[in-house]
């Protein structure tokens, strides 16, 4: 009986062990966890876990899973899905805690629609949980197709913004991560689109660590972010994705990143091929090298199909087993911190997407920006027009509102039909009668317009004209060569022509006119400025678009959006696109006056600044907004600072920023912290950031004070 026993303690003992040893057990660590499934690996799985399609494991029962998923201003990809304005517009917002407060919204479809695939044995790209977002690049130049992938030209309001991305994606609960993010692209990463796998990006330390770093610098050190990709160019002479100044000696050492990082999509190759379509870098010998070189710095992930080579560098000793586990047993943490191996998901799904639709209606609410107003022309009464017009290419287009990196709507709402639907609350009686037509394209001056179409705007009491530009248009790398368009980019950022003639055709028969811009970033629009009642950039607004831009018409949402970027009068101001150099370049570096300046917006109602006051000890900045006006509206607070002891630095710069809603006839204080960073200077000698003594110049709104401390 005695042995019995013995022997009965000796089976569970080993059944308590056997669990304690199973990389299932939820009561060990990540790390724990992580190594002991790192030691069950065979050679071939562990370098299958670090292409972006993990095969499965069968033999362990680990499903496969692709890291390639998208997420830039809603699950993307994967069928229907909010889309919610893109980050452009998100930046013009100005509002960094409903933007975090809106991807934690994007983390919950992301687990959904997960749950739905694991659900039904669905493992391909665009079925996870990691997300290749945000774009923190700084949008640079107009002409960049991909700005609208962005969160602006300024350096702090992308960081702030971008972490606000980041944090609402890796919402935890019981300490699991909703998704991961993954901030791209590292780094100087700015167009131009049709040559980006050749392209050198020639950058001074100044402008590197003052204007291109510094977004990816804050969030690396202030967040958790799970990934970092880099970018297709090369930057210095050396590809990014093995530039070893870069991830090596920045990222590594100097900021101490220790998570994931991964290559844009197959841009190693860019490294190795000798592709006599598409020019390439072409910088390594071999595949296996360019593997070498990466997997051998900080490269833990792959996006591509390099396994072959990643194999070959192994085998020919180029990677030691040592740096190949070391990659591995990251890659096993994250999806560890995701519960993928978890006994029971840490999550519950909520299948009501009422709060996303509501959420994306505000985001484009906020978003929409005033830029002209002449003589307070809006609101519009909709009892004072008999019949209007609605017309232009993006009048009635939903495809263009989700811009790219996009899911499919459930439902979008164009401009015209949100207009159409705000009016319809009307009695009959009063309704206007509208007409609606596409009038013109995009940019063919040959396109036909209606044979009566003189007569119809003739009996027509307004024109709404909603142009500008589509996502058809610019773009990432795409196969566009018009006028004014070249691979994605812009050549021009003036409004293509037969849109503008179109405008002065109606402008010529004495009709009002109000312009609705649709763009991924500025236009140049002097004549439209000069001609039109009113101007409202609406950006691509998403889902919601329509209604929000009805609400903004006819005065139920006050607009408060600012421009996340400079409008200029005309690219003859600009320096060449594929020049990196900064000078002459965004709201920081130029010298000449904009038709609309970074952080412009109008409202309904006006806000009188006054009472600034800088704290030296505290490092902070107070002053006090008055609504003089008749309407309750929202403000965005901005804080601008100039450092008249550098003088290579920026003109000015944003150094804090908050949105305040303030009742007519009522004000607030709005206080600021600054960064004791913003009160250093780049030093040339010693080519590193050293504290200046100023003096310092602090704007806000048309006020300016002056302190040296």
């Amino acid at each position: 009986m005695k042995r019995y026993f013995i022997g009965v303690i000796l089976f569970f003992g080993f059944l308590f062990s056997f669990a304690q040893q199973d990389f299932r057990n939820p009561d060990l660590s990540i790390d724990e966890r992580a190594q002991l499934l790192l030691k069950q690996l065979t050679l071939d799985e562990k370098l299958g876990m670090m292409e972006h399609h993990n095969p499965a494991v069968e033999r362990l029962g680990i499903p496969a899973y692709s890291w390639w998923n998208e997420a830039l201003h809603g699950v993307a990809r994967n069928g229907y899905a909010t889309v919610y304005p893109m980050p452009t517009a998100l930046a013009a917002t100005f509002d960094d805690r409903m933007v975090g407060k809106m991807f934690g919204m994007v983390a919950d479809e992301a687990r959904m629609k997960y749950y739905q695939s694991q659900k039904a044995g669905e493992y391909d790209d665009y079925t996870g949980l990691t997300f290749f977002a945000p774009n923190i690049n700084i949008f640079r130049d107009p002409r960049w197709g991909r700005g609208m992938e962005t969160y602006g030209e300024d350096p702090y309001l992308t960081a702030r913004m971008g972490a606000a991305c980041v944090n609402g994606l890796q919402q935890k609960t019981n300490g699991r991560y909703k998704a991961l993010a993954c901030i791209k692209h590292f780094a100087v990463h700015s167009g131009p689109e049709a040559d980006r796998h050749s392209f050198d990006a020639k950058v001074s330390n100044r402008d590197m660590w003052t204007t291109y770093l510094p977004a990816f610098q804050y969030i690396v050190k202030n967040t958790e972010v799970g990934m970092v990709m880099c970018g297709y160019n090369r930057l210095n002479g050396a590809p990014c994705c093995t530039n070893k100044n870069l991830l090596v000696n920045i990222l590594r050492e100097q900021w101490g990143y220790d998570r994931l990082f991964v290559t844009d999509c197959w841009a190693l190759n860019d490294c190795w091929e000798r592709d006599t379509v598409i020019p390439r870098h072409k910088t390594h010998a071999t595949a296996a090298d360019a593997a070498a070189a990466a997997f051998g710095s900080v490269v833990d992930l792959e996006c591509g199909s390099g396994l072959n080579a990643l194999k070959e560098a192994v085998e020919q000793g180029l990677i030691s087993i040592d740096v190949i586990d070391a990659h591995v047993l990251k890659v096993l943490k994250a999806r560890l911190e995701l519960g993928m191996f978890d006994p029971e998901q840490p999550y519950r799904a909520n299948p009501n997407t009422t709060r996303f639709d509501q959420m994306a209606l505000q985001m484009a609410q906020r978003s929409i920006v005033l830029l002209h107003n002449n003589d307070h022309f809006l609101p519009l009464r909709p009892q004072k027009y008999q019949k209007i017009a609605i017309i232009g290419p993006n009048a009635a287009d939903s495809v263009m509102l989700c811009g790219n990196y996009n899911g499919t709507p459930r439902h979008a709402v164009t401009y015209y039909e949100g207009i159409m639907r705000y009016l319809d609350q009307f009695p009959d009686n009063q309704r206007p009668v509208l007409y609606f037509d596409t009038a013109c394209h995009h940019v063919d001056r040959n396109y036909r317009v209606p044979d009566d179409f003189d007569e119809q705007i003739a009996s027509c009491d307004l024109v709404i004209f909603v142009g500008g530009l589509s996502p058809e248009l610019e773009g990432e790398e795409l196969k566009v060569e018009l006028e004014g368009f070249h691979g994605g980019d812009r050549t021009s950022i003036e409004l293509p022509r037969v849109q503008e003639d179109m405008m002065k055709r109606i402008k010529k028969m004495g009709k009002p006119l109000v312009f609705v811009l649709c763009s991924g970033g500025a236009v140049a629009l002097d004549w439209e400025d000069q001609n039109a009642e009113a101007v409202l950039a609406a950006w691509y607004g998403g889902q919601a678009a329509g209604t929000a831009m009805a609400e903004v018409l006819f005065g139920d949402v006050n607009p408060s959006g600012k421009l996340p970027v400079t409008f200029y009068s005309s690219e003859n101001i600009l320096p060449p696109f594929e020049d990196y150099e900064m000078t002459g370049r965004t709201y920081r570096y130029i010298a000449e006056d904009p038709l609309y300046p970074f952080g412009y917006g109008l409202s309904y109602t006006d806000f009188k600044y006054s009472d600034g006051k800088f704290d030296p000890d505290a490092r902070t900045f107070t002053y006090r907004i008055d609504n003089v006006g008749d309407r309750d509206g929202e403000e965005v607070a901005q804080l601008y600072l100039t450092n008249k002891g550098d003088t290579r630095g920026p003109v000015k710069t944003l150094v804090g920023f908050e949105r305040v809603g303030i009742p007519a006839g009522q004000s607030v204080w709005v206080t600021f912290n600054i960064d004791d960073d913003f009160f250093k200077m780049f030093s040339e000698n010693r080519q590193q950031f050293e504290r200046s003594s100023g003096p310092f110049v602090f704007q806000y709104a048309d006020k300016v004070l002056e302190v040296k401390f």
